[in-house]
C-alpha cells in the first residue's frame, strides 16, 4: 500500500539561480533544465529526459526565483537521500556552506547531516 501523503514536487528558493544551479550540480552532481514557471526563472534538477520515462523515485526539485520565494532557515526542511552523508557535507562546505547539524549516525542507523545551500536556505541529507 502506497503511503497517503508523498511530496512529489519541491522548489527551493534562488536569489541567484546561476550560483544555485552550480551548488546543486558540485554537491549532488545534480543537473538542471532551464526554464520558467508561473513567469519566473527557474531549474528543475534531475528530471527525466525521456517522455515516456516514469517520475523517478522521490520529488523532483526546482530551483525558482521570484518575489514569493525567500531562502530560509525556519520551516520545512528538505531532505536529500545521497550515499554518502559526509562526503556530501564536505562538498558542501566547500562551497561555502554553512554547517548546521553535523553529519550524525542516528540510533537506526540511518546517517543525517544539515547545511545552507548557497541561497541561505535549511538543507538535510540522509542516506536512505
Amino acid at each position: 500500500m502506497s503511503p497517503a501523503v508523498r511530496a512529489t514536487y519541491v522548489e527551493i528558493p534562488a536569489i541567484d539561480l546561476d550560483r544555485a544551479v552550480a551548488f546543486y550540480a558540485e554537491v549532488f552532481g545534480a543537473s538542471a533544465r532551464r526554464t520558467v514557471i508561473d513567469g519566473h526563472p527557474a531549474a528543475v534538477l534531475d528530471e527525466p529526459t525521456d517522455d515516456a520515462a516514469a517520475l523517478p523515485e522521490g520529488a523532483l526539485i526546482a530551483l525558482m526565483t521570484g518575489e514569493s520565494y525567500e531562502p530560509a532557515l525556519a520551516g520545512t526542511r528538505v531532505y536529500v537521500t545521497v550515499d554518502d552523508v559526509p562526503a556530501t557535507l564536505a562538498a558542501a562546505l566547500a562551497r561555502a556552506a554553512v554547517e548546521l547539524y553535523p553529519a550524525t549516525t542516528l540510533p537506526d542507523g540511518q546517517t543525517v547531516a544539515e547545511f545552507t545551500d548557497s541561497e541561505g536556505n535549511r538543507l538535510a541529507v540522509s542516506d536512505r
